[in-house]
Parts: structure tokens; sequence; C-alpha cells
């Protein structure tokens, strides 16, 4: 944890030093902060009297002081004082009188009691008001107050310490710094990586106590992630384009340090996507702005001391010059001191570029280019003659379980561009080569160029291991031109559309038409997936400005950016229907004028489905138990692999698992000797603000941590202040997040933290509570999850985005970008399983079109119409719901080995005679498992059609039995034809053997 010293301070009163020291220390969470607020200040009343004066020199960030509420509480009675009187409150100090009721003794004053609203998981921290009347009878007289002094000021514990950074100078210490230096338009105040600084609209009473210094010194390891702060102020006049640059450090025995090791945070790295990031830095008047250096100290440097200079510049001012002295000791860091991340030495994993070589990563194999045709894992891409696909094929049995030497063709024709002028006629195109300028295993691109008089069309393509194409269109203009409309279309075959999600629709079957408007400000939808079980593309439209929107509930704070190309101020859409042999998805974009020389970027992606076969065995033998629990009670279920959620003793903080690490490594350690596997809970999208790194980050803008209208618990509200996104809070360890900005560095950071949990802690996977990176840092974090033979597994919960605050999105399209890298899904909270169809279950729940099994969670599932598609719920994290029985009912079958043929096959061997109870079953040599459900509106009775031939079962020696299991179907025996019994929303799993 953080270490926070116990200071004592001398006070500066109106600029004179007083003979009152003031003490900060943590009170041990010895008071609830939610009753009385987190700040408290300890008074010593030393003589007797009806009444007490304290002049309490607080010097508080917040705002406003003089209109919230204090209260004085006698520590003997542990009782408020009830006659109080206010003589004046400001930011800097307070007059307070009170009635010491116990005579000489100690005396609390709470001074930002609030209370709390709103949801549990969502709060809100309101401050009380002070009271706009008081006792005027109160005190008599105060001409013989009791001495009082004020002993110390506590926060409740160390996280809500406001010591040394948020301990504010006094507006006269300010100004008199000001006046001290006439020539200074800004000031550059070094500070140790130790202080954070956290104000951006005061200066921190420890600058004004050092004094103004243009030197830095400190000590560090020999290859140490070393890193500190330069304060920038812009004291008298808004400061543009800050900038730091650095000189070699020079020993006197003539050792170096390079002047390229050392880097500013602020304005200079590298982002997510390896591209190098610069960053304008701009100060306004009166505001305060850290500047993050990283040093990262050589390993063969030899011990001494190092000096230089780090010079700050500003547009247009004086620039200020820093010397620096780095005493480098005999010690070496390991591996950069990341194990210490409490002095910021992980700050350097925020410019990583750990696993961004698009290696394959398994079960893929490398691509292969013959001609204009690219192979990749049971799919194939034939490319027309203007670079886009001719004909895109798949290699999936209709079972999904293993791959077919039998094509299954998804178009009727190539995907083209209809580009149509005023005289509503199409542009024809003389098209260029197709040139490949990239074959990797991983990676194969391509361009052309399609030329005609009036325009000009580049085509960029690229297409990935995992099935992702994506495209990179730019229509220029070679001459002023109107244009009827910019169409594409991808005409799909029958029998690869025979379902469909997106664009408003939850999945299931494909309606025979649709017609879909852009409305980015309300609905997170782009684009759709189209195809059949075993077959499709997922496509989005996108143009050069897309930048991925927020989720899970926030969405309607950063929505999707119209793309100017497809959207056309409103003009454009996506209309799917039939049309001769395809199934016809046009997206259109309407009537537009271009100038001589425009640009328009009509940009998409593809996503080939599935991505590979289902692994039916994975999904038998790992047996997920979503709980922190004890270890040989987990073991005792049956379970194998444990998910341990934030807010737990050795995953506390969400997001941040970086805290509790050593009890996390000695219970995974525990867990792998008896056999178990663990998976943390770790993803972005928010982050607990005990994250060690939480000050540097917010120094960073909005490149982190998203804007918005702050508020939420007290902890956001006292030291973040305003522009934030308050997100989850537990009340029960006070852990307050903080929304992600969305595609950033911090992915950078997330990928090392957890190579770092791979390599130190021995976790065996992630448990995703909703994504909000893209696929490239998947693909990282598969590949440095699944280095050296670690499991890397990864599974993917998610509540139904189908909503008004997540934009009305399906949660399957909105991820389906991730599923190659995932195990398994989880969906989850709002999925109501016995309220939607077989084939939403089946494109939106089960995970099968796509390569994946899933598990059921809203209401603990149907377990009747899980085992239509494998799945069962998890435990213990359902009430009343345990799958154990269903777990004893597949050992005693033997589902490891058997081969599972959905009712969506077409010749699956045992199928229903009524439409409404599909059937499912899971095939061995000479006996075969039956799942069957209901989705009929009363109780049926069905007959089972057994192809006994298909099986290779002898019908006269064959048996048809349910064993009782628990929960879901009582013992029962049927013969050949025998009509069965089927409830309303219920189900049979039965066993047909010889």
């Amino acid at each position: 944890m953080k270490k926070y010293l116990v200071p004592f301070v001398l006070i500066f009163l109106g600029g004179t030093a007083t003979a009152q020291e003031l003490k900060y220390t943590n009170g041990n969470d010895a008071w609830n902060p939610d009753s009385l607020g987190n700040h408290r200040v300890v008074l010593n009343v030393s003589s007797s009297g009806k009444v007490a004066k304290a002049v309490i020199p607080w010097r508080r960030k917040d705002l406003q002081p003089e209109q919230k509420e204090l209260w004085v509480v006698d520590a003997k009675s542990n009782q408020r004082i009830a006659h109080v009187k206010i003589a004046g409150i400001s930011r800097e100090q307070g007059t307070i009188y009170f009635e010491p009721t116990s005579g000489a003794g100690t005396y609390y004053v709470y001074y930002m009691p609030y209370k709390v609203d709103g949801r549990s998981n969502y709060p809100n921290a309101s401050y009380l008001k002070r009271p706009a009347t008081t006792d005027a009878s109160w005190p008599g007289a105060t001409d013989k107050a009791a001495l009082v002094k004020v002993q110390e000021i506590q926060s409740v514990n160390a996280i809500n310490s406001n010591y040394p950074m948020e301990v504010i100078a006094t507006a006269q210490e300010t100004e008199n710094l000001i006046r001290q230096h006439p020539d200074k338009s800004y000031f550059v105040f070094p500070e140790d990586r130790l202080n954070p600084i956290k104000m951006s609209t005061d200066l921190p009473q420890r600058w004004i106590l050092k004094g103004l210094k243009n030197s830095f010194s400190a000590t560090a390891a020999k290859g140490e992630n070393f890193a500190f702060q330069f304060g920038i102020y812009a004291a008298k006049k808004e400061l543009n384009n800050v900038e730091v640059k650095f000189t070699d450090l020079k020993s006197k025995s003539g050792g170096r340090i390079p002047a390229g090791l050392l880097s500013c945070l602020n304005t200079d790295g590298t982002n997510w996507n390896t591209l190098p990031l610069h960053k304008t830095v701009n100060v306004a008047k009166g505001k305060v702005q850290a500047l993050w250096v990283l040093a990262n100290l050589p390993k063969d440097a030899a011990a001494g001391t190092y000096t230089g200079t780090a010079t700050v510049s500003a547009k247009g001012e004086a620039k200020t010059t820093i010397q620096i002295s780095i005493q480098l000791s005999n010690q070496l860091a390991v591996e950069g001191g990341i194990n210490e991340p409490w002095k910021q030495t992980r700050l350097t994993w925020l410019n990583s570029t750990l696993a961004q070589k698009n290696e394959v990563i398994a079960p893929y194999i490398p691509l292969v280019v013959k001609e204009q045709t690219i192979s990749l894992l049971g799919r194939k891409i034939a490319l027309n003659k203007d670079g886009l696909p001719a004909q895109i094929q798949t290699f999936f049995t209709p079972e999904m379980t293993e791959l077919s030497a039998t094509p299954k063709d998804i178009l009727t024709e190539p995907i083209h561009f209809h580009v149509t002028g005023a005289d509503h006629k199409d542009i024809s195109w003389k098209n260029g080569p197709v040139t490949f300028t990239e074959k990797q295993p991983g990676t194969v691109q391509w361009n052309t160029t399609n030329t005609s008089d009036k325009l000009t069309m580049q085509v960029n393509g690229a297409v990935e291991f995992d099935g992702f194409l994506s495209y990179t269109v730019q229509l220029i203009a070679q001459q002023d031109i109107s244009l009827d409309d910019v169409r594409l279309h991808i005409p799909f075959t029958e029998a690869a559309s025979k379902y469909m999600m997106g664009l408003g629709l939850k999945g299931g079957n494909r309606p025979d038409t649709l017609k879909w408007k852009w409305d980015v400000a309300n609905k997170n939808q782009d684009g759709a997936w189209i195809g059949d079980v075993n077959a499709g593309l997922q496509y989005s439209l996108r143009d050069q400005h897309y930048v991925r929107p927020l989720n899970t509930n926030f969405y309607l704070q950063k929505p999707l950016i119209l793309p100017s190309s497809w959207g056309n101020e409103g003009k454009g859409g996506i209309q799917v229907f039939k049309k001769g042999k395809a199934i016809l998805s046009d997206n259109y974009s309407g009537a537009r004028m271009m100038k001589k020389g425009d640009t328009l970027y009509y940009n998409f992606t593809l996503l080939i489905t599935p991505f590979h076969p289902i692994n039916t065995d994975f999904q038998w033998s790992n047996r997920f138990y979503h709980k922190y629990d004890n270890l040989d009670t987990i073991k005792a279920t049956g379970a194998t692999l444990i998910n341990i959620h934030h807010a737990t003793p050795i995953n506390p903080f969400i997001n941040y698992p970086f805290i509790a690490h050593k009890e996390m490594k000695s219970y995974i350690n525990e867990a792998h000797l008896k056999g178990l596997k663990v998976k943390i809970y770790n993803t972005v999208r928010e982050l607990s603000n005990s994250a060690y790194e939480t000050f540097p980050l917010r120094s960073l803008g909005h490149e982190i941590y998203s804007p918005g209208k702050g508020g939420g618990y007290s902890w956001l509200q006292e030291h973040l202040g305003e522009d934030y996104i308050a997100a989850w809070y537990v009340p029960e360890i006070k852990d307050a997040a903080v929304v992600n900005s969305g595609m950033s560095r911090w992915h950078n950071y997330y990928v090392e933290g957890m190579n770092w949990l791979v390599k130190n802690v021995g976790i065996d996977g992630i448990y995703l509570d909703d994504v909000a990176f893209d696929r490239t840092t998947m693909k990282r974090i598969k590949r440095v999850l699944t280095k050296d033979g670690h499991p890397g597994i990864i599974d993917l919960h998610s509540a139904n985005q189908y909503n008004k605050s997540d934009g009305f999105n399906n949660s399957a399209n909105l991820y389906m970008e991730h599923f190659p890298y995932l195990n398994r899904l989880w969906f989850g909270e709002y999925f109501y399983y016995d309220k939607n169809s077989p084939d939403f279950f089946l494109t939106e729940v089960s995970g099968i079109p796509f390569g994946l099994m899933g598990e059921m969670l809203q209401d603990g599932g149907n377990a009747w119409r899980g085992m239509v598609y494998g799945m069962t719920n998890r435990m213990p994290w359902s009430d009343g719901a345990d799958p154990r029985p269903i777990w004893k009912a597949w050992d005693n079958f033997g589902m490891q080995g058997s081969k599972m043929i959905g009712y969506w096959v077409e010749d699956n061997p045992v199928k229903s005679n009524h439409a409404n109870v599909p059937v499912t079953i899971y095939r061995k040599d000479k006996s075969v498992l039956v799942a069957l459900a209901s989705w009929a509106n009363e109780d049926v009775k069905i007959k089972l059609n057994i192809d006994w031939k298909a099986l290779g079962i002898d019908a006269a020696k064959a048996t048809i039995t349910a064993a009782e299991v628990k929960n879901f179907q009582p013992a029962a025996s049927f013969r050949d034809q025998e009509e069965i019994t089927v409830p309303k929303g219920k189900g049979w799993m039965l066993v047909i053997k010889e």
C-alpha cells in the first residue's frame, strides 16, 4: 500500500508564522464518514469556560466552505454540541465558538458532512448546507473564551488525506510569490514522484514552504523506471504549447544517461496502436498543470551522481531551466522497479508496445495468398479486380464442431460500390492492378486505384488471421461533381443470411425487409451481422474520424461520430431486402456535391464468421465457480475454474488487481495444487480510485478518463473535483471508480499489467465484464495470457445492451470483434431466456455461430432450453440455480468426446414432430443424449422422429430413458414413437442406447 507521512507543518497566517504547529494524521477509520464526513479537526480545550473559541487554519481545497454544514462533537460523550456559533469561514481558516460541554478535553469539528443519495453502486454524495439561522442569544459573551489548541487535522483514512498536495496556499502567500518574481509569467515547481500533483486551481502550501527552486535532486537505482514532476503554474497569462527538453545527464567519471531516455509523459509517448503520440499542453491563466517526466535509467550505468538540465518552454515565453541531479546507487532495480508501483515506476507501461506484433494466435493458422485468393482458418476470400471481395467462403460443418472440405458461399456476386452521377447513371471505373503490399502470416494487405474522368477510388484492404477485414476507401474528386448517391452493396446468398442482428434488430431470424437510418446521438449502431450458423459477415460503416464510443450505460455521454461519408448529414441509411437470388444489404449515403480535390472516406470493416469450430470438450470439462470461496468447498462442487470478482479480499479494487497481489498469488498457488484454475476480474471501462497512478493519469487531461459532470461518491468530489464520470462503487470497501475515455495509452498499461499478473501471480486468465477496448488490445491480451504455455482463458460477461443507455446495441454484435479470442460467453443480465425465441438464443446468447459456447445468468437461466445449446448457468452466482445435477448427468453419460448435433442441422438424426420443441443431440458410439426443450405456449405432447440407421443403433435393442435429475426432470422411460409430455418452458434429457 501507499506510505503516508505524518507531518508537522508550520502554518503561515497573513504572511507571518504562528507558534502553532498543525499535524495531519490518519484517523484509521475511527468514524463513519457517510454520517460525519471524511475530515475532522481535533481540538484540545485546555482551560475551563462556558465558551471555547477555535481558530482553525485548515487550508481547504473545497469551494464555498461557508455554505457547508459543520458539526462539533464532544469526544468524551460522542454527542453533537448544540451551542455552536460560526464567526467566519473561508477556505483558508475558520473561526468557531462552541460550548465545551465536558469541560477541558478533546472535541472534534467535522467540517464536510454529507448524505449519500442514489443507488448503492452509483451513489451521489450531497454536502449538507449550513442552516440559515442560529441561536442569536448564544453566546452571551466571548471575551473570556476557553483556550483551544488545534491539535491536528485527521482524514478518516489514508486515501482521504489531503496532505501534502491538497493543503492549499493562502491567497496572500500566492500573491507574495508572484510579487517577489515580477519578471516571471509562470513558475516551475520540481516535485518528487511520491507527492503526485493533485490540484489544478491552487498551489499547495508545500511549494510555498519549499520556495521556488530551479533544481531537482533524487536518488534512484540502476535500471529503474524513475519518474518525477514539474508543476507548471500559469501565474499571469495562459501558456500555450508547453514542452520540456532534456540534456544528457553526466557524471564526473564520464558516465552518461542519454537525453533520449528522458521524456515527458504529458507531451510525448507511444499510443495504443504503436503510433507516436504528441500532445499539445496548454495551461490556462491561474491553473496548475503537472508534467510527468519519465527517466528510464540504464542498467549498466556506473553508480554516481548524474547532472544535466530540463528546459521548460511555452510559446512566446522565456524558458525556464531546471538543474537535474540523480544519484544512481549501486542497487539494480528489478524489472525497472515495477514491483513498487507507488513510486510511479509503472507509468512507463503507458508507452508499451508489448505483444503488438501481429503474430498468429492459436488455434488460427497463417494466412496463405495464392494469386488473388487469401486462405485462413475455415475461410477463403477471393479478391475482385477493384480490390473488394469477389467471393467469401466458409468451410465449417453445419454442426460447427469440425471443418468441412465443402465450401459455403456467402456472396451471390462481388461486393461492390455504385457511385451514381447526377444523370442517375453509375460511374464506370477503370481498374488498376491489385498490388499486395504485405504478405505476413498474420496480416495481408493490398491496394488498387480505380479511376474515371471525374473521380478516383483508392482502395486499401487488409485481412488478418482471425477473419477481420478492413477497407479504407477514398473517393477523390478530380473535378467538381454532383453525385446522386454512393452505395455499397453486399449481396448475401440466402443460405448465408438466415439470421440477422443489429440495426435495431435483436438477434434472430432475418426479416424480409429492413429500413434503417443513422441516429448516432441515441443509437450505437453502424452495421449488422447477417449470416447462418456456419457462414456469415458482420460489417461496420466508418470514416477516417471513427472513434470507439463508450458503452455499458455510458454510450450517450460519448456516442458514435456520424461518418461524414455514410451519414451525409442524415441522408444515409441501410436497407436489407431480397433482390433476385440475393439478400441485398444496400448501404447508401444519398446525394451530395464534391469540389475538385475533396476526399470522402467510405471505410468499412468485415468480420467473417464463424471464427473457428466450437470446442465442446472444453465446455464439458471447464466448470465455472464464480465466487471467491474456500478452495476445498469449491473443489467439492466439481467446479474446475474459479472466477475471482473484484470487491473480494484478494482482488478488492475494480480493474486494478495489483494491491493485494501477494494474497492473490497465495490463493492461486493453493488452487493449482488442488487442480483448480483461477481467473480474475480485470477489464477496461472504469478504474478504481485506489490506482497508484490516479493523479498522473488525471494530468493527461481526457486521454485516460472521460469528461463528465463529476459528482458521485465523496472521495471523487473531494479529490477529483470536476470533469469526470463517476462509475461503479462498492460501499463495503468504498471503492469508487471513474469511467475510462475509450482507446488510449491505458490499454498499453493494461497489457503490461496482465503480463505482470501472469508472470508474478500466476493467473490462468481473465473474466471480462464488458469491454471498452478494441480487438487490437484483445489480441495483445491473449498473447500475454497464453505465453509460455499459460492457459489464458478469457470469458466475457455482458448485460443486454439493447436499451436506451447503451444505445440499443446487441452484446454479441458489439463484442464480435473480440470473439476470436474468447473461450466462453456469459450473456447475462436482462437476457430473459424464458421470453425469447430459439433463434434469439442461437444468435445472440449461445455463441455457436461464431465458434463459441456460453452460459446463462438472468434468473438462473432456463436449464432445459440451455441444454439445447450445451449451456448451463454457473454456480453459485444465481439464487436457486445449481448446475451440479446437470454436470452429474453429463458425467454419467460421458459428454467428453461426444459430437454435438444441433437442431439447426438439417440432417440431425433425432427430431421432434413439434415446431416449437427443437432437439439437439450429443452423439457417441451406440449411445446418444437427446436434449429437447419447449418454446410452446402450453404443455404439449411430442414424438421423436429417430433415424436409427444414422445413429448406428439397432431400434429393436434400444432403450430411451430419462435419469432423475434434481430440479430438472423425474426418472422415466419411453418407447419409440411414444408420446412425450413436455411442460411449458421445460424439456427433457433422454439417453438412447443399445
